[in-house]
């Protein structure tokens, strides 16, 4: 069964977030639309994020570490 994308987004960055079944469990497909760059992520790695320490967010927030380098593909 396909599920349609939600849209989560804001004055940075718009995703398209749906449930992928594809795979051997179901996963978490994101689609960034302004680049087209997808990322699927598993029940284990949701759970990590959910534990995180709020701090620990903070580096991958700053776009000048990854998000916008050219030599990032």
């Amino acid at each position: 069964m396909h599920i349609p994308p939600d849209i989560v987004g804001n004055e940075f960055a718009e995703v398209s977030v749906r449930i992928d079944e594809e795979a051997n469990s179901r996963r978490l497909r994101l689609e960034d639309l302004k680049t087209g760059r997808v990322r699927y992520l598993d029940a284990l790695e949701l759970e990590t994020l959910v534990w995180l320490p709020e701090g620990h967010l903070a580096k991958l927030l700053d776009p000048s570490a990854d998000r916008w380098r050219e030599d990032n593909t």
